[in-house]
């Protein structure tokens, strides 16, 4: 027979046996919301760099534009004054004139300008943050039919290209090829290269 003392003896050890379970269910709950708290941060963390760096890419981006287009710009206002500038004839049916004349291995020699530094007419200032001087190429395309002359009705198949006979008048006009900068000191920033079409005034 057991007496009291026995039978509250064993009633305590239950109690506690339980009251460790409990503390042990509890510690494994604590660390396995911990560990999901953690990845969650890690998720966010992870997310803002990732935002981060796509809007610095960006900035690079816009920054590599505008320098092009002041390359773009410049050239267009230097064709007039400096027809040393005008790297070769592509009308001419010996020379074969690339899309990109950056790529072009006939490309004559010393025809990859940079920008002159400055505010002046056919000058240009990259941004401190930008990665270099811009750079142009000025390629002549030959002497077209001026689309801003009267060339009358009744145009026939050739009226677009050498217009109409004493109704038009031809232009020459010039394909300007433009680029934020020198590859070489570009390295791994945003590159941007813009072409446009213009006709002599």
């Amino acid at each position: 027979m057991t007496g009291p003392s026995t039978q509250s003896h064993a009633r305590r050890h239950r109690i506690s046996t339980n009251v460790a379970r409990q503390r042990g269910v509890a510690l494994v709950v604590a660390l396995i919301l911990l560990v999901v708290i953690s990845l969650v941060g890690f998720a966010a963390v992870r997310g803002t760099i990732m935002q981060q760096k796509m809007a610095a890419n960006q900035y690079d981006r816009q920054i590599a534009f505008q320098s092009a287009e002041g390359a773009l710009r410049a050239a267009k206002l230097r064709i007039a004054s400096y027809p040393g500038d005008v790297a070769r004839n592509c009308r001419t049916g010996a020379t074969v004139c690339l899309s990109n004349p950056f790529n072009d291995p006939n490309l004559p020699a010393n025809s990859i300008h940079d920008v002159a530094k400055g505010t002046a007419d056919g000058q240009f200032t990259a941004a401190p943050v930008a990665a270099s001087q811009p750079q142009y190429v000025i390629e002549n395309m030959g002497n077209w039919a001026d689309p801003t002359s009267d060339t009358g009705f009744s145009q026939n198949a050739s009226s677009h290209n050498y217009g109409v006979s004493g109704g038009s008048t031809t232009a020459v006009y010039y394909r300007i090829t433009a680029r934020n900068g020198d590859p070489a000191l570009i390295g791994n920033r945003a590159a941007v290269v813009l072409q446009a079409v213009i006709k002599q005034r």
